[in-house]
């Protein structure tokens, strides 16, 4: 069981955690936000996150009648001067990348830096293979904003980008732009669906990245339960993944999800892989607090 943390951010930096929140800096801006996680005290006192916070989220908490599940809603206090959207950057060796960062209606801002760790174990396999392969292929589910979309195609891999939600595939092709990069394909898709009929086309993958919501709808209304469907996932995939060469990330991020859960799906669909890793992503305060990011499973083979 691992714990990696990325150590190559210049532009994010998690301040101080503790009363279920979290206070980050994303450039020059300070955010603070709900974390269910931080169930420790704050090493700053409350008066030093409002004052120092640019903006801070506040979220309520409910059940959608009609629909029986969870439903999250909440707004964000702002305080003169901070902007609705803002540009960060990243890099690594040779991979420069560039996000839109925005204050959306559900706390989340466009980037989850703990998977940097991700990024460049994609961007390091792609392109110790990019010299004896004509053509690497990277399928991409539930890619959000598309971090792992852009470090695979830095690497010279075409890149299938697969998202339900259209604006944010609208997002990340914006980041993709501002990275200097081009010629991804977007697909807004029901993810489980998508792979389905990848299977029965025949296609194959040499790299592919998971990173599911605990609850989520297809654009049709498919509705997506971790852990109801991640064993067809997972199986569906191990269809996918050529046997030979080839890269493949899973991330979780739901309460009560143990990486060893990921590990016996890995096992039971893929068998038993030499170089697999397992454990949790973190990042540590300024007070020496480490903060659980979910958890992963990552091989090559």
């Amino acid at each position: 069981m691992e714990l990696l943390t990325s150590s190559c951010w210049k532009d994010y930096e998690l301040i101080d955690t503790g009363g279920l929140e979290k206070l980050e800096r994303f450039g020059k801006y300070l955010l603070a936000r709900p974390e269910p996680q931080a169930v420790w005290e704050k090493s700053l006192p409350e008066t030093e996150w409002e004052r120092i916070s640019h903006a801070r989220y506040k979220r309520t908490k409910g059940i959608n009648p009609s629909q029986q599940e969870f439903n999250e809603k909440g707004e964000w206090k702002l305080k003169p001067g901070m902007p609705d959207q803002w540009m960060i950057s990243y890099s690594y060796k040779e991979m420069q990348l560039k996000f839109r960062l925005g204050l959306t209606a559900f706390g989340h801002i466009g980037i989850f830096p703990e998977q940097a760790v991700n990024w460049n174990y994609i961007y390091d396999f792609l392109n110790s293979l990019r010299d004896t392969r004509d053509a690497l292929r990277v399928l991409n589910l539930f890619a959000y904003t598309g971090g792992s979309s852009l470090a695979a195609r830095a690497a010279g891999a075409e890149v299938v980008h697969v998202d339900s939600v259209k604006p944010v595939v609208t997002w990340a092709k914006e980041d993709m732009e501002n990275s200097g990069l081009k010629g991804i394909h977007w697909v807004v898709e029901d993810a489980l669906k998508f792979v389905r009929r990848e299977v029965k086309r025949g296609n194959r993958y040499d790299g592919i990245i998971l990173d599911p919501p605990a609850y989520g709808r297809g654009p049709e209304g498919e509705k997506w339960i971790l852990q109801n469907s991640i064993n067809e996932m997972i199986r569906t995939c191990s269809q996918l993944l050529n046997p030979e060469s080839s890269i493949f990330i899973l991330s979780l991020y739901s309460m009560g999800f143990s990486a060893l859960i990921a590990d016996s799906l890995s096992n039971t669909h893929f068998g038993i892989v030499p170089d697999q890793e397992i454990g949790e992503l973190f990042f540590t305060d300024r007070s020496g607090k480490k903060l659980p990011l979910g958890t992963f499973l990552r091989f090559k083979k």
